[in-house]
């Protein structure tokens, strides 16, 4: 019904089937496989990791490497890519872009069904500006994934954390009012959601709302827990760098009830991928502290599935 897995990015240092065999002994259904270009890394936390690097991979390569998922136990629940689409810099954009339709077609011939990106945004500018550029460019894309039946799940996370990405965040899709303006700009039942519900919550928006009025746009689903601070809250406000008054968590360490969270995925009838999402710094001291936090995660999550 729900297939739980974890995403890639948390364990840099194992190669595919290493992670993979990893899912399978702790018994996860499932893997968000990273896919960032192998000669084009970037320094953002959990981002630069390439667990199959499509960029240099041919079609009998890729090929040959589907006949090895396909033999494995742990499913590939879809491949993953975040970088800003709609950067500034048109040239790191349109780079931005490219890679995201090779992972596409890298995904129809893996037989993934799925791939996960963030919209973009120019963050110097406004959302009018950010949709009409979006409105410009971005059709092309899930153009492609229509044509090789390819579900797109754009994460709706703000990309606001740091101060170079002050004042509009890095990622456009971000609430539902904005959802609405670009599913109807590009309506095709391909283009949808890959849902984290944490980045409602320091936003301060009801975290289950998106499953009761978007289920049919849910591709794929991240699971991870934020943690805010009232005191801190009360010094900065809403309008300051969010680090400064909340931290991401594992899932049961922060304000998600996970219980509400699954029952409201079974009201919707969702069936699909739910990927622990591991940023939490509590966790990062060392490979043991990382693989014991994605089993922490596991071990919460698990108490609300059959």
């Amino acid at each position: 019904m729900l297939d739980l897995g974890f995403a890639s990015a948390i364990l840099p240092n194992k190669n595919l089937f290493e992670v993979l065999d990893f899912a399978h002994l702790n018994k996860f259904a499932c893997v968000e496989v990273m896919c960032w270009p192998s000669q084009n890394s970037d320094s953002r936390r959990y981002a630069g990791v390439s667990h199959i690097s499509v960029d240099q991979l041919s079609n009998d390569e890729l090929l040959q490497l589907k006949t090895k998922i396909e033999k494995h136990p742990t499913q590939i629940s879809a491949l993953g890519y975040y970088p800003n689409p709609l950067d500034p810099d048109e040239k790191q954009a349109a780079y931005y872009r490219e890679h995201i339709k090779k992972i596409i077609k890298a995904a129809k011939v893996l037989g993934i069904d799925r791939v996960n990106t963030f919209v973009g945004r120019d963050y110097n500018q406004s959302i009018a500006y950010n949709i009409s550029k979006f409105k410009e460019v971005w059709p092309e894309i899930i153009e492609l994934a229509d044509d090789l039946d390819i579900k797109i799940g754009i994460e709706n996370c703000p990309m606001f954390f740091t101060d170079d990405e002050w004042p509009g965040g890095k990622n456009l899709m971000t609430t539902p009012k904005i959802w609405d303006q670009l599913f109807n700009i590009i309506p095709s039942s391909n283009f949808g959601l890959n849902y984290d519900p944490s980045h409602m919550v320091w936003q301060m928006m009801d975290y289950l709302y998106p499953i009761y009025n978007y289920k049919e746009k849910l591709h794929h689903i991240h699971l991870k827990d934020v943690k805010l601070y009232p005191e801190k809250l009360n010094r900065v406000g809403i309008m300051a760098n969010p680090l400064e008054y909340h931290s991401p968590k594992l899932p049961g360490l922060g304000e998600i009830h996970w219980g509400k969270f699954i029952s409201a995925l079974h009201d919707v009838r969702y069936r699909g991928p739910i990927v622990i999402e591991v940023e939490d710094k509590a966790f990062e001291g060392s490979e043991v502290d990382i693989e014991k936090a994605i089993l922490t995660a596991r071990n919460h999550i698990q108490q609300f599935l059959p």
